[in-house]
């Protein structure tokens, strides 16, 4: 099940912004949510302790289910290659990740909730699953009787695709490129911790 409480909260105790919000108000809260006598006393984690806060922090940058997550790894595992990078490719080639990378939506959650009301083609053809994976040289779009929604070119006039997005703003359109190198994707996390987590 997805996480439905305060984004600024669990933005601040994995020390990642989730959202705009949270990176405005995280620059004056440092620190882990909680009592100030409470954060003084925090042990230094352990190996484990460690992983588990890697993955959490992967889990929450996608905004994905644990059951979800644990597939994409072990289907990682599977293919031939770096199973971190290849991770890392599956989960950003993901339909709403790449929404959010194309600037069609301002957070990873409401990239989530604009696939799954059914606002994108790809390829020419709706999808409402959010974990829906692309292959380089498909597209996705905003269907055409939701581009008067304002949401969409907000978000774009604040947005800078990566190199493996091509993007038309006027017709509210990407094009996957290529599989994105672990380099271009812009997410904070240790993926070598996470493999050590989920292979213990």
């Amino acid at each position: 099940m997805n996480y439905t409480g305060p984004k600024v909260r669990l933005a601040r105790r994995v020390g990642i912004a989730l959202t705009p919000k949270a990176a405005r108000i995280m620059e004056r809260k440092k620190g882990v949510p909680g009592e100030p006598h409470t954060r003084s006393r925090r042990r230094q984690p352990s190996d484990y302790g460690r992983q588990l806060l890697e993955k959490q922090r992967l889990r929450y940058q996608y905004n994905i289910p644990e059951k979800q997550l644990r597939g994409t790894f072990r289907k990682a595992v599977s293919k031939h290659g770096n199973t971190g990078e290849l991770l890392m490719g599956m989960l950003e080639t993901r339909l709403d990740a790449c929404v959010l990378r194309a600037g069609l939506a301002r957070t990873i959650y409401a990239a989530r909730q604009y696939v799954s009301h059914g606002h994108f083609l790809v390829n020419g053809r709706k999808v409402k699953s959010p974990g829906h994976r692309l292959k380089p040289g498909d597209t996705l779009q905003v269907r055409e009787r939701s581009r008067k929604l304002a949401c969409f070119r907000e978000a774009l006039s604040r947005a800078a695709a990566p190199v493996y997005l091509e993007v038309s703003k006027d017709e509210l359109k990407a094009r996957l490129v290529a599989m994105p190198g672990r380099e271009e994707i812009p997410v904070q996390c240790d993926i070598g911790q996470v493999v050590e987590f989920y292979s213990r």
